[in-house]
């Protein structure tokens, strides 16, 4: 059941703000549960605009996997209702201690460890509402799979981190909970545990999630107990208890490896890429995704990047002025700043938080 109690629709009083300001010629951040605020994107200090008030489930249909609800709804809160009727989101987002929000989930495009297995946050949208940067409502998708035709406009605002509107309300699909999860934990080195991702990732089981770091790798099971039972005997490895499972704070970023202030490097490579035997690495996604930590000239982290396929970002840390995501061609900023100019012409929202002249 939706509770209306938490259910708040500001749409019309953030209009008018967005409309204000583009008069006045100000741009704004927008502002949900600000736990994104110092990662991900770049330094943005224009004024606030506070969308967590607007809020709350606008529609759940647990039997047809859908449900829709403005931006400032937490994920805490999401997570609670799809739970209470046996279902989940594949994508698995972090709650950053009840704060994330649904709207910055989104716009940031956060997965957690079972993205590989479970698709990205963008993969699991369905349509949004957004606000334009002239007020403008527009209304993209729907919330089923057969109203996605062309181009696909909903999902291009997983990633945007708010440069191209504020996000309003978003209808995702949502997933039946496995019926029985386990964790097998491996004593082996970095190189030894891609090796041995991508040859359990190939094969017919039930892998929801692998990932390396302390000299220990993590091969997570989701699905039937009896597909789960069957693959845990084949493969072996020590069975850890719930509570010892490292994935919640793998998805937190609450891992020893993420404490400390030195800059936080987030690698996307291919999945057989060997592992360099580092201390300050942490392998996730089946190896597609490495997380380093040091104080590392960002241009030859890039050079490094695209040498082996891959691009890097400045995930936390670090200069929060200067560029933090991948460079892009010179085609790829054209296409960037054409949709800036057709979804925000006057530049009012989250100005170079993705990037410095965006």
């Amino acid at each position: 059941m939706i509770d209306a109690a938490v259910s708040v629709d500001l749409r019309e009083e953030l209009i008018a703000a967005i409309k204000t300001a583009g008069d006045e010629n100000r741009a704004l951040y927008i502002a949900g549960g600000n736990s994104k605020r110092h990662m991900v994107g770049r330094g943005c200090d224009c004024a606030s605009l506070d969308v967590s008030r607007h809020r709350g489930i606008v529609d759940y249909q647990p039997g047809e996997l859908v449900l829709t609800a403005r931006c400032g709804t937490t994920i805490s809160e999401i997570l609670t209702l799809l739970e209470s009727n046996g279902q989940t989101l594949s994508f698995e987002p972090p709650v950053f201690e009840g704060t994330a929000t649904l709207g910055g989930t989104i716009a940031c495009n956060q997965s957690g460890p079972g993205r590989p297995w479970g698709g990205a946050a963008r993969d699991r949208v369905l349509g949004v509402s957004i606000i334009a940067g002239n007020g403008r409502i527009m209304q993209f998708g729907g919330r089923v799979m057969k109203n996605v035709a062309g181009y696909d406009i909903s999902r291009l605002q997983a990633g945007a981190l708010g440069t191209l509107g504020v996000l309003s309300e978003i209808s995702l699909k949502v997933v039946p909970r496995a019926e029985k999860t386990l964790t097998l934990a491996f004593d082996m080195d970095a190189h030894e545990a891609v090796q041995e991702m991508n040859r359990r990732g190939t094969q017919p089981k039930p892998l929801s999630a692998a990932a390396w770091w302390g000299g220990r790798l993590y091969l997570r099971l989701s699905g039937a107990c009896s597909a789960v039972d069957h693959t845990a005997r084949l493969w072996g490895g020590e069975a850890l208890a719930d509570a010892a499972t490292p994935w919640r704070d793998l998805r937190e970023m609450t891992l020893p490896f993420f404490y400390g202030d030195s800059p936080l490097w987030r690698y996307s490579v291919s999945p057989t890429l060997p592992a360099t035997q580092c201390e300050d690495v942490l392998i996730d996604w089946g190896g597609a995704l490495r997380w380093s930590r040091g104080e590392q000239p960002q241009q030859a982290m890039q050079s490094h990047a695209r040498q082996q396929g891959g691009h890097i970002s400045l995930h936390r840390g670090g200069d929060r002025y200067g560029e933090v995501k991948p460079a892009l061609s010179d085609v790829e900023r054209r296409l960037h700043l054409r949709l800036k100019k057709v979804f925000d012409p006057e530049g009012t929202l989250n100005p170079g938080r993705l990037y410095s002249w965006m």
